[in-house]
């Protein structure tokens, strides 16, 4: 029933067909997702619509029967609504005026879902292009998630025109008449060649970023960590937990598109960068993919990748399994990482969230099962991150006369001292460090007026 004394959000009806080569349990978290979605984009779902069917109809998605049964429903829910603005003329109501389909359909299936059931209907794509559009607040991220939906829109703008009728077809010319160009076939010249100055842009910046990233892989004792994984696992409260950066933490999907990186405390030989990635998602638009290549590169020029896991999400081995195939779609699938099993504090019960570690690293040997809110579990995660870089140090011994002691400060910054000792000519020290920075401190001390040999790699 319709509650007039409560603000009414704009309404939705979820749709959605499940194949026969979809279990139950997928497809009941896909639907979970979708309206997670949908409230993320200030909808408010009052209906869900499933059939189970060996394929999509070809005409309108959903078979005959389903489509009428949405068809009344929505012609029923109207009819309440107008029975209770009748009865309270202030009383505040929400028409449904949203179809959102858990796929992503043809524009003809759009459209003849549209003309049956008489309201606007959104694919899966769409919803996910319109939060990306929503929630891109740096230059880049903005520039990116429109070259994205101007490639969705390029193929269906024939659609369009058919909607408008002979509007749409209209050639230019005198009186609408002549050889000239359809209307849809202006717009989709115009979209072709906005995306084209959209992309020139975007190798402009790119170009720029390429250049920071060279700048910070090209810093000896430097090392690289990319946080990956389904959206809303829980990343933006890891990067924060990791690095004490003030990055937006929310609880909603795709809250931050932007790339940050951050240096993770406390410090460590080597010294190690955090980035944070836009967060993937089942049936991520390609051209989502496509246009967040710059962010997505953060993963790929990375030397680890912390893959984060919600532990508390039924459809986790899914979400999984997308974030691999994304993954594999850049080429960062032979990048090492760590799988880390999230929040696995949304059990109370001590017991059962050791039951569920154990369960968890029986199946994925070598993750570790964490909460991010929970101090010790963030001290092992950092104690892991620097183990795997350490284990890459190389063992040196070098000795500096007291007229190049300017260089003791660089060794304590950029190697792990296992040893310092002094005499009457100088500084001996023994230290584990990156072999990049062992050969650049090798470089060094040949170069220097102290002469050759004064360091000795083990």
């Amino acid at each position: 029933m319709l509650n007039p004394e409560k603000q009414s959000l704009p309404r939705a009806l979820i749709v959605a067909v499940q194949l026969d080569t979809v279990s139950d349990v997928e497809f009941e978290s896909s639907l979970a997702e979708l309206g997670d979605l949908a409230k993320t984009l200030g909808l408010e779902v009052v209906g869900k619509f499933t059939q189970k069917r060996s394929s999509f109809d070809s005409t309108a998605y959903v078979g005959v029967g389903k489509r009428e049964e949405i068809r009344q429903f929505l012609e029923d829910h109207q009819a309440e609504l107008d029975t209770v603005l009748q009865a309270n003329p202030l009383a505040i109501g929400a028409s449904v005026d949203f179809v959102l389909v858990d796929h992503e359909i043809s524009p003809s299936q759009a459209l003849n879902l549209e003309n049956e059931v008489g309201c606007e209907v959104m694919d899966r794509t769409v919803v996910i292009l319109e939060i990306f559009h929503r929630n891109a607040h740096s230059h880049v991220a903005q520039v990116q998630v429109e070259i994205a939906r101007l490639s969705y829109m390029a193929p269906r703008l024939r659609e369009a025109a058919k909607r408008e009728g002979s509007a749409g077809r209209q050639r230019s010319g005198t009186g609408g008449r002549g050889s000239g160009q359809s209307r849809s076939q202006m717009d989709r010249i115009k979209v072709r060649d906005r995306i084209t100055e959209l992309q020139k842009e975007i190798d402009t910046m790119e170009a720029s970023r390429d250049t920071q990233r060279a700048r910070r892989q090209g810093q000896p004792g430097l090392a690289q960590v990319a946080l990956v994984g389904y959206t809303n696992a829980g990343k933006s409260t890891l990067m924060r937990a990791l690095t004490g950066s003030d990055v937006l933490v929310a609880n909603q999907l795709f809250a931050t598109l932007d790339t940050k990186v951050r240096t993770l405390l406390p410090e460590s030989v080597p010294r190690v960068l955090v980035s944070d990635t836009v967060g993937f998602i089942k049936n991520l638009p390609h051209g989502l993919v496509a246009s967040f290549q710059s962010t997505l590169d953060e993963a790929l020029n990375a030397s680890l990748l912390l893959h984060v896991i919600d532990a508390s999400d039924p459809g986790f081995e899914m979400q999984l399994k997308v974030t691999d195939s994304v993954l594999a779609e850049i080429g960062a699938d032979s990048v090492p990482r760590i799988r880390v099993f999230n929040k696995i504090d949304y059990l109370d019960d001590v017991v059962a969230q050791n039951a569920l570690k154990a369960e968890l690293q029986a199946k994925y040997p070598d993750s570790i099962v964490i909460s991010a809110r929970q101090q010790d579990d963030i001290t092992a995660l950092h104690q892991a991150i620097v183990h795997f870089f350490q284990q890459q140090l190389v063992e040196a011994e070098i000795f500096l006369p007291w007229s190049a002691q300017s260089l003791r400060g660089e060794i304590f910054a950029s190697c792990n001292v296992l040893e310092e000792r002094a005499d009457d000519a100088g500084a001996f020290f023994r230290f584990r460090a990156a072999p990049a920075v062992v050969a650049r401190l090798r470089e060094m001390s040949d170069n220097a007026s102290w002469g050759s040999g004064s360091l000795k790699v083990k």
